[in-house]
């Protein structure tokens, strides 16, 4: 029988709420553990992701990430909350590089605010017509901005920009339209944004498909990082600095910082806390 470590963190919490932000099984050891194994985990926590930690040759620690269906190149929250596992076990400090599908990822903490580096962004056209994606959110043509646009920062998803926060709030998905729009890997998912009358602050929500449903994140970091990407596609001015409200329809409001300097580099910030401590039989 084997004995497994392992922390639930919640990361990019509201004024550091321990019941705020978005949940992640992080386990702190898992050389002994084969892929079908962590899958098999990562159903069992039922999480939208859980992470693996492994040694790395190259970076303080490779981490594998698993939703409850499939292994992730890339994730926002999982890399912030494995991040803080990694040094809370003493594997690396405040600034440490994370490896991961998608490459190495640089990591820093300033107390329990970590920050991480996205890769430099790629972007292509929505061929999808305006009509299908206002079908596919439940809203209105015109509540459609300019320049839907599927980004990868990492892991490629489609980000729409909508013209209000009421449009916002009214997003109720259709998961039939839902499933014919896809990302380059075959997945269908889309984060919603739009400005909020307070200058640098937005409102957003991640919607993403679980069998024949469609399920809302409460705080998505790949995202956000891909809504960085989304700035840099479209000329926003930069250096540009934004607070992001995330998870209120989910019942975990989350706070999201979004970073992107005058090089375009992204980086993507959030509080961490951790909830408790197990170990798991095998």
């Amino acid at each position: 029988m084997r004995e497994l470590e392992f922390r639930i963190v919640n990361v990019f919490t509201q004024d550091r709420g321990p019941l705020t932000g978005n949940p992640l099984c992080v386990f702190e050891s898992a050389a002994s553990l084969d892929s079908a194994t962590m899958q098999a985990l990562a159903r069992q926590f039922n999480l939208s992701e859980t992470t693996f930690i492994l040694p790395s040759s190259n970076a303080t620690a490779h981490v594998r990430i698993f939703t409850p269906s499939y292994e992730m190149p890339f994730a926002g929250h999982p890399t912030l909350g494995t991040a803080h596992v990694c040094r809370a076990l003493g594997l690396g400090g405040d600034e440490l590089k994370l490896e991961m599908q998608a490459g190495l990822i640089p990591v820093r903490a300033e107390g329990d605010r970590w920050t991480l580096e996205a890769n430099a962004p790629t972007w292509r056209e929505c061929k999808a017509s305006r009509a299908t994606l206002a079908k596919m959110l439940s809203v209105t043509e015109d509540d459609i901005g300019a320049d839907p646009l599927w980004v990868k920062a990492g892991k490629e998803q489609l980000v729409i920009p909508l013209t209000s926060e009421r449009a916002v709030r009214s997003v109720r998905p259709d998961a039939t339209t839902f499933a014919g729009v896809l990302s380059e890997d075959g997945h269908s998912m889309a984060y919603v944004f739009a400005e909020l009358p307070q200058p640098g602050r937005l409102l957003s929500r991640f919607f993403f498909p679980v069998g024949s449903a469609v399920l809302e994140d409460p705080a998505t970091g790949s995202a956000t990082a891909n809504l960085g990407g989304w700035m840099i596609a479209t000329g926003r001015k930069l250096p540009c600095h934004f607070q992001i409200s995330q998870g209120e329809y989910a019942a975990r409001p989350s706070t999201l910082l979004l970073d992107v300097d005058g090089d375009g580099r992204i980086f993507v910030s959030g509080d961490v806390v951790e909830l408790a401590r197990g170990t798991l039989r095998l």
